[in-house]
């Protein structure tokens, strides 16, 4: 099985499909076993919460969900478009992500 994810924590995507489809939004987790990305105020689901101690309040809280990473895009900061991630390597062995419409450096 392939565990490898196109996106990183702190990257801007656009999310492709899905009730959320065409919304923009900053990563906050990456699960790359499962393929899942966690986006900040995107995917919102209900959780049932049980007060754990004396005096805590227990309820039903708004959290983010995970969505699969497939179904997202990584928006580049300089062309502002979502694109693919492509890598450059430079002669002294260091790797950088790039973005494939204006080759700038993500």
């Amino acid at each position: 099985m392939n565990n490898k994810v196109h996106v990183k924590t702190g990257d801007t995507v656009i999310i492709l499909s899905g009730k959320e489809r065409g919304k923009k939004g900053k990563i906050l987790a990456v699960s790359p076993k499962e393929g899942k990305v966690i986006i900040e105020g995107r995917n919102m689901v209900s959780k049932h919460v049980k007060p754990r101690k004396m005096g805590d309040q227990g309820g039903i809280v708004k959290a983010e969900g995970a969505m699969y990473a497939c179904k997202v895009q990584v928006v580049c900061p300089r062309c502002g478009k979502p694109t693919r991630v492509g890598h450059k390597v430079y002669e002294d062995g260091t790797k950088e992500r790039i973005c494939k419409k204006c080759g700038e450096a993500l």
